[in-house]
């Protein structure tokens, strides 16, 4: 077990890349900015208060682990005891004093462990508590998301804890409530706690899960063949208990006369931010990111200044990072950037642009391509679906995208992938076109 000392908290910096230059009239100031997270062990009173903390056990944290017992998770029986393998697994992972609890999710949720609405400490007892309680667990009945979702913030919510994290497995459709229902539970769970979400098999629907990992700023995948399914559990219950400041925000300040038009993080996955403004202050707005470990990610930041004349310059917007308080004030992690702009009649400064703005806007367009692309496949549109996934496969080449690329390659078929040249394959796995679908989103890192 490590042993963590209050001193080691993460230290945050910040590293913004741009084109400061624009030409006479320019208005569109575009930079990448990168977060990193290092050397970590508790984060101390720096960022919550000190109660939240367990002696030399990194941050407080619970843990809600969400499975599906819907009926057609006994199709193949196999995927049920996968599933039971897959929390017993993730319940072994979770450090000394953690606390947790398992839900069963049907068109009702139940709390398999502890039960009477709390949550448990982890240690050797309860793990094997839980476990015991896991051979219970049998498939039957429907499927409601949103349930096991307020499920999960009634229990994580009843213990003060720093870090709040849900893991969601589903087999299948959310077929036993309205989309309005589920999105209703999204909304009153976002910013309460993260969840990654894992479909399992290929009778789920995409877009359902990967838009509860978006809403809830956490991590989604497919688990095509269950037998997968306990190591991924082991490494997201890894990464959940590396996490060690909760709820940071990025937080720009702009001067009176800019906009910002959008914020969205562009690495690991390509994530839209701008619609998650909360104002902080005159001419400021926090941009939720969730809980950091040990970590780096990169923003793209797009701010539309007021025209200005030759040789002159202006700050266009402060990039800091803040935890918000519940009385309103904000915890500043210390890290800062600046975005700026400088009105110039050199050419060659004015329109060249920077490669790591350059490399991610090609990645949010592969992102965009490929949802496209199997929209349009799936709406038997197959002359858009082969320009918008030819475009894809020309964009992962030419940005040294090989993950993407390769998964690509199952649902078409490359001629030329330099001028995005491809054919439709005829037959695809189903399991193919979805981890295309789930995994869109990735992005590589530029080449620094």
């Amino acid at each position: 077990m490590a042993n963590f000392s209050k001193s080691s908290a993460p230290q945050f910096s910040m590293d913004v890349y741009q084109n400061e230059y624009l030409a006479e009239g320019g208005r569109e100031v575009n930079a990448i900015v990168t977060v990193t997270a290092t050397g970590g062990g508790t984060v101390g009173s720096a960022v919550a208060a000190p109660h939240l903390y367990a002696s030399g056990q990194g941050p407080s944290a619970g843990v809600a682990i969400m499975v599906d017992c819907s009926g057609s998770m006994d199709y193949p029986p196999t995927k049920m005891r996968n599933a039971r393998d897959a929390t017993a697994a993730a319940i072994d992972t979770l450090r000394d004093g953690v606390r947790f609890a398992v839900i069963g999710g049907t068109h009702v949720a139940k709390e398999v462990y502890p039960g009477g609405g709390r949550l448990a400490v982890a240690d050797a007892a309860t793990r094997g508590q839980a476990k015991e309680a896991l051979r219970k667990l049998s498939a039957g009945g429907g499927t409601a998301i949103g349930t096991w979702l307020r499920l999960a913030d009634r229990l994580l919510s009843s213990d003060e804890v720093a870090i709040r994290h849900g893991i969601l497995l589903t087999d299948g459709r959310n077929e036993h409530e309205s989309p309005e229902d589920l999105r209703a539970a999204l909304d009153s769970c976002a910013g309460r706690f993260t969840c990654d979400a894992r479909g399992v098999g290929t009778d789920w629907e995409v877009k359902e899960v990967t838009g509860i990992a978006s809403a809830l700023l956490g991590t989604a995948d497919i688990v095509a063949d269950p037998a997968g399914l306990a190591a991924d559990f082991t490494r997201m219950m890894e990464t959940a208990m590396g996490k060690e400041v909760a709820d940071v925000a990025l937080r720009l300040w702009t001067p009176v006369g800019t906009a910002i038009k959008f914020v969205k993080q562009v690495a690991p996955t390509v994530e839209e931010l701008t619609d998650r403004r909360t104002e902080a202050g005159p001419r400021a707005g926090d941009y939720p990111t969730g809980s950091w470990g040990d970590e780096s990610r990169d923003y793209h930041v797009c701010v539309e200044v007021p025209a200005a004349g030759l040789g002159q310059e202006m700050l266009a917007a402060r990039v800091s990072l803040v935890v918000p308080q519940p009385d309103g004030s904000a915890q500043n992690l210390g890290a800062q950037g600046l975005v700026r702009a400088v009105w110039t009649d050199d050419m060659a400064a004015s329109t060249s642009i920077n490669p790591q703005v350059a490399h991610y806007t090609g990645q949010a367009e592969l992102a965009q391509a490929i949802q496209q692309g199997l929209d349009l496949r799936k709406a038997g549109d197959m002359d858009g679906a082969t320009a918008k996934l030819g475009r894809a496969v020309q964009l992962a080449s030419a940005s040294g995208n090989a993950d993407t690329a390769k998964l690509l390659a199952k649902v078409v078929d490359v001629v030329d992938a330099a001028t995005g040249t491809v054919r439709l394959k005829a037959k695809v796995a189903d399991a193919d076109e979805m981890t295309l679908e789930t995994r869109s989103t990735k992005t590589v890192r530029v080449k620094k």
